[in-house]
């Protein structure tokens, strides 16, 4: 279960402030906190992956996910984050929350390995860069290492376009994924170039169960209808 309520939780969320100054070269876009919040709440009521877990972030940005995290109940969440504007929001939104169970390391992301031990948190979250523009890969690059670190489950957000590709690569590197919703991703017009005012983009919400490797090559999908 969860300690508080699914819609308690996205009001929270909607008051966590934004980039001042994205970045397009970092594909800087905050997580909508309407999707934040059912993917936060369904991972700890369907796996308790977030009480009394010790969570990771992979490019925090401004922290929703930490937050939310927290918000549910983690026992320590740290977000690593390579642009230091954004850390200092993300400091801010956990002042602001007075949450003091959050941390955040100006960190790029590539380099955590040097910093943290395999295994070390329970649980990581991301919704890392899709790999646009000039960041090709990135996202496969984050999700690696994401699940170098953690210890039970790896969570995170990706192009549905990319669902087969992953599906390799989870068998390649010999963890069980699984695709537990297609989430219709409302991005903003933030960039210059931007010719709409909003676009839908759909995005799956994948979890990874590292302690199913050694050996586990199946993929399984489960999409449900989509927020």
């Amino acid at each position: 279960m969860a300690c508080i309520k699914l819609k308690k939780l996205e009001t929270l969320l909607q008051s966590v402030d934004d980039f001042v100054k994205p970045e397009v070269k970092l594909e800087q876009y905050m997580t909508p906190p309407h999707i934040a919040s059912q993917a936060l709440y369904d991972i700890q009521t369907k796996f308790k992956d977030l009480e009394e877990r010790s969570v990771l972030d992979l490019g925090c940005g401004s922290g929703m996910l930490s937050i939310g995290a927290a918000l549910l109940g983690a026992s320590n969440v740290t977000g690593a984050e390579i642009d230091p504007n954004a850390v200092e929001i993300f400091s801010q939104n956990c002042r602001e929350f007075e949450l003091d169970n959050i941390d955040c390391v100006q960190v790029d992301v590539l380099q955590l390995e040097t910093l943290f031990r395999s295994g070390q948190f329970d649980i990581v979250l991301m919704n890392p860069p899709f790999g646009t523009k000039q960041n090709s890969g990135t996202d496969m690059a984050f999700l690696r290492i994401g699940i170098k670190l953690a210890r039970c489950a790896v969570y995170s957000m990706h192009k549905s376009s990319t669902r087969d590709f992953i599906r390799k690569k989870a068998a390649q590197w010999d963890v069980k994924g699984t695709v537990l919703a297609e989430l219709r991703y409302n991005l903003e017009s933030t960039y210059k170039f931007h010719k709409r005012s909003s676009v839908d983009v759909a995005v799956d919400l994948w979890r990874f169960d590292v302690l199913a490797g050694e050996g586990a090559h199946s993929i399984e999908d489960s999409t449900r209808a989509a927020v």
